[in-house]
């Protein structure tokens, strides 16, 4: 069985390979006909080149991952069934499960990939292609980010940027802060020429501190000791870089984790606010789960299609691709207008077809 699972498997790779490649390429294709002229232009190193390529495609990629499986998925199996090669398989004792096993294990491979292509690589990268192409691929505009603000509603504190001097927010210019009582009146203000967050806490040079009363009117420090150092430290400040580029990322870049942290940092928000961030954040979390399903979805259909032609599986699998993508967007408006629970519009989708799919592989086998 392993010899027979290894045979499936080399059918499977070259196909699937490429599928990625031609699907990937005419995403950059369409891309390079409104960059080309500026890459040129801004002389971007090719190493640059790649990853503004590669964080342009990443937010796309859970929908290339799924196509590529299928595509890949129907080609295999309709060239085993064609040259009477699943019969053969079939004849000599090998179950759905042996013949499956190495498409689905590959499926299984890709999903944790889209994973982490979603949490952890698009995130950063992406972020910082769609900005490069603002800044019409200038890489030292790019490595500064530009003002920015940050609340803190918890805490009742308000940060003012001005810019960055990094990717990453360690090391700002011209920060003012401003603090808040419990009854929304201004408690103190702050202005520093640099923040740096150096071992888990916040420097600040050259600091000019201003403290009002209750009624917003100055009122003496009650720390002028400490107002008067060049450099001081405020461990107090439990805002982190990565809690600043958070809230100023646009939310489709965002990881599952960091849409959830952004829910819980902002308590304010709305009802409908909030059931958009948890219906976006759970649809990112199971969207791997798309390239399980349209594997199982190919895998029949398309073994059958071997000995009466490929039509029919083949326009099936793609029908059950975009039906899939279909219900989703029919499941997200509902989920945005209220109409429908945000956590069970994004588990639905992948719950129902893959329930469907997985009884039509065991139900129908590959006969």
């Amino acid at each position: 069985m392993a010899i027979l699972s290894r045979h499936v498997f080399r059918e499977f790779l070259p196909p699937l390979v490429y599928c990625l490649c031609g699907f990937a390429g005419i995403y950059i294709l369409f891309e390079l006909f409104g960059s080309f002229s500026r890459i040129t232009e801004a002389k971007l190193p090719v190493r640059e080149t790649v990853e503004y390529f590669a964080g342009y495609l990443s937010p796309f990629f859970h929908y290339l991952a799924p196509a590529a499986l299928m595509l890949a998925t129907l080609y295999t199996m309709w060239n085993l069934s064609r040259h009477s090669e699943i019969t053969a398989m079939l004849a000599g004792g090998a179950g759905v499960a042996t013949v499956a096993a190495p498409l689905l294990l590959a499926a299984t491979a890709m999903a944790l990939f889209t994973a982490w292509v979603n949490e952890c690589y698009m995130p950063g990268y992406a972020q910082w292609a769609k900005r490069l192409r603002s800044e019409r691929f200038d890489l030292e505009k790019t490595a500064l980010e530009v003002g920015f603000g940050y609340s803190n509603s918890a805490e009742r504190r308000i940060w003012t940027v001005e810019g960055s001097h990094n990717r990453d927010c360690s090391d700002l210019r011209n920060v003012r802060i401003s603090s808040s009582r419990p009854d929304g009146t201004r408690e103190w203000t702050m202005k520093a020429e640099r923040a740096r967050w150096l071992d888990g806490e916040w420097w600040f040079d050259n600091v000019r501190t201003g403290h009002f009363d209750a009624s917003e009117r100055p009122c003496a420090s009650p720390t002028p000791e400490l107002d008067a150092l060049p450099l001081r430290c405020f461990p107090q400040f439990r805002e982190t870089p990565e809690d600043l580029l958070l809230q100023n990322s646009d939310i489709r870049f965002v990881s599952t984790a960091g849409k959830l942290k952004q829910l819980e940092a902002n308590g304010d928000l709305d009802a409908q606010s909030r059931n958009d961030v948890i219906y976006d954040a759970w649809a990112q979390a199971l969207s791997p789960l798309a390239c399980l399903i349209m594997t199982l979805a190919a895998i029949p259909g398309a073994a059958r299609s071997g000995r009466r032609g490929a039509g029919g599986g083949i326009f099936g699998a793609i029908g059950t691709y975009f039906l899939y993508y279909a219900a989703v967007i029919a499941c997200m408006a509902l989920a945005k207008t209220g109409c429908l629970a945000p956590v069970a519009a994004a588990v639905a989708p992948p719950a129902v077809f893959g329930v469907w799919a997985t009884a039509k592989l065991t139900t129908k086998g590959l006969g």
